[in-house]
């Protein structure tokens, strides 16, 4: 009786709960090329490229890349059912733990972020236009004078 105690509590112990296994914030990288480029999310964190941020894992966002000379680049960063995370939420049903079923849905410990690591590929701002150069002007025809009347003698 104690051997199958023990093994049952070695399989919850295996069979933990994505909140557990996986936690609920997600690092997640920020590059741009080139880097140096300033980088501000939709939830309020900014940092130079390349970089690292701790978000929560149910967090979607956006991420605003600046940098002096180039164009201003916005990317979206979704959440999706990790591999990982599925396995961690199965262990729960596998297990019965219908509490930590519901942990894992409310910390959104089962979601990954996509894309990560982040990568903004920043366009040079076009070349100001040359100024207009101005029309060729045409010489103006010029008349010559008339000849003066001579007196005849």
């Amino acid at each position: 009786m104690i051997r199958i105690l023990a093994i049952l509590c070695a399989a919850l112990a295996l069979a933990g709960c994505a909140t557990v296994t996986r936690g609920t914030t997600n690092q997640i990288q920020i590059h741009s090329e080139p880097s140096g480029a300033s980088a501000r999310t939709s939830l309020g964190h900014t940092c130079q490229t390349p970089c690292t941020l701790s978000v929560n894992r149910k967090d979607e966002f956006t991420v605003v890349f600046t940098l002096d000379g180039y164009q201003q680049q916005e990317i979206q960063v979704k959440t999706q059912i990790a591999g990982a995370g599925a396995a961690g939420f199965a262990g729960n049903v596998i297990v019965g733990g219908v509490v930590g079923m519901g942990v894992d849905a409310v910390t959104g410990s089962t979601l990954e972020h996509t894309p990560n690591p982040v990568l903004a590929r920043m366009t040079p701002n076009a070349p100001a236009p040359a100024p207009a150069k101005p029309a060729p002007t045409k010489p103006k025809a010029t008349v010559p004078p008339k000849p003066k009347a001579v007196p005849v003698s």
